[in-house]
């Protein structure tokens, strides 16, 4: 603004210069003279302004670039952030995933599932560590509040106590368990019927899910002398006398001296035999129960009628390494003497090897069979049947048969062992059985 001004004043200048003394020729210099000057000052100045708006577009972009650097930096962190918070709720899980009962297991329980409830949902996606995953909290399993925990005090002199391994699969735990429980309380009324886990996985697993306290071994078994209990009955829902139930014979022979009686009913198929050609009335009994329980849930009048159609009835145990695990030779010894041409015995674990998922495969594609249907053999109907018989993912039994590309059909039944009437039954009668010792 000062230099148009001082050109201002220029051009006055000269030209009243040329009025008073030069005459026309000065004048015209003169005027040609500041017309340069100001030509000159007005190209410095557009000069200036076109540098200076240059200076402003090259702080604008680097405002623009360290803005856009800033808003990736803060996704950066918001994403690192949600990370963390994700992996520390993982930790918390991974600390009462664990077998041992301390006094500060409920604290850490609670504390879990108080950590999970304060992530977004965005954040319990990132949830995962060495046994943690967003279905830990996130799964429906049904309602758990179908299911009485039975850990009730004032439980008189006389109790039977369901030791079972357990499951956190809510709609199992009511149907199967308590379905076998009911099934014995209702047999004996004038006894007690208390629960007991084995898992203490399973037991922290419900608690700071949803809440609810099972006893484990030593919890039900201190309750039962707190309350006075006199004669015990211990009635394991155990399919055979393997390693859980070693364990558990093992807990309850410490607690001999406290009881005035103290006895232990057999698992669900009996003794265990010494050969695969060993049956017994259990495992006869087991083969036809769920065999008849699979051929109505499939829809079929008759096992024949469905064999007609090509249809083969897989039932998979969980297998074990455990010198009892000649129990699943001698159940496909014992559906094979019922003559149950299109019924197969199968482990998870694959132990005894014939009844691993290849092996299985192989034996119901030799035979001619085109439809498959699965189904647990197993009390309930808990994580091996949901994920590794029925799941989704590729080593599940249900993606490795269709797989194989030997089946043009393969069905899956969820449904545990505890639910069917013959079964309970079984168990009522064991507890029967060492009552009348």
């Amino acid at each position: 603004m000062k230099k148009r001004i001082l050109a201002t004043m220029l051009i006055l200048s000269m030209g009243a210069y040329g009025l008073t003394g030069c005459g026309q020729d000065s004048e015209t210099e003169g005027t040609e003279a500041v017309s340069e000057a100001v030509t000159e000052e007005e190209t410095e100045e557009t000069g200036s302004v076109e540098e200076e708006t240059e200076e402003v577009e090259k702080v604008e972009e680097a405002s623009q670039a360290e803005a856009e650097e800033e808003e990736g930096l803060s996704g950066d962190i918001e994403v690192s952030s949600d990370k963390e918070a994700a992996d520390e709720v993982a930790s918390m899980i991974d600390g009462i995933y664990v077998q041992e009962w301390t006094e500060d297991t409920a604290d850490q329980c609670a504390a879990a599932r108080e950590a999970w409830d304060t992530l977004s949902e965005e954040q319990k996606e990132l949830v995962e560590g060495e046994f943690a995953d967003p279905d830990y909290y996130g799964r429906d399993t049904g309602d758990a509040s179908a299911d009485d925990p039975l850990n009730q005090d004032e439980i008189g002199e006389n109790e039977i106590l369901v030791v079972s391994f357990g499951t956190s699969f809510n709609d199992s735990r009511a149907q199967d368990i308590g379905g076998i429980e009911k099934a014995i309380a209702t047999a004996y009324p004038e006894w007690s019927v208390r629960r007991a886990f084995t898992a203490q996985i399973i037991i922290n697993h419900v608690l700071s899910r949803d809440g609810i306290a099972i006893d484990n071994m030593t919890q039900a078994l201190d309750r039962a002398v707190e309350n006075g209990v006199k004669n015990l009955i211990v009635q394991p829902t155990h399919l055979m006398q393997g390693a859980e139930y070693d364990e558990m014979v093992e807990v309850v022979n410490s607690y001999a001296d406290k009881f005035e009686s103290i006895k232990v009913s057999n698992p669900l198929l009996g003794q265990v035999g010494a050969s695969a050609d060993e049956v017994n009335s259990d495992k006869e009994e087991v083969a036809k129960a769920i065999t008849a329980a699979a051929v109505a849930d499939a829809s079929y009048d008759s096992l024949e009628a469905a064999e007609a159609e090509g249809v083969a009835f897989v039932f998979m145990g969980h297998g074990t390494s455990h010198t009892a695990k000649v129990t699943y030779s001698q159940m496909q010894t014992q559906v094979e003497s019922l003559g149950y041409k299109n019924v197969f015995i199968g482990t998870v674990e694959g132990e005894p090897e014939e009844t691993a998922v290849e092996n299985v495969i192989e034996s119901v594609a030799a035979a001619g069979y085109k439809t498959v249907v699965l189904r647990p053999l197993m009390v309930v109907a808990g994580d091996h049947a949901n994920n590794d018989m029925a799941g989704d993912d590729d080593d599940s039994w249900k993606s490795m048969m269709l797989a194989s590309g030997k089946f043009d059909n393969v069905e899956v039944q969820i449904s545990g062992l505890g639910r069917i009437e013959t079964i309970e039954q079984i168990y009522v009668d064991h507890i029967a059985d060492v009552m009348a010792e």
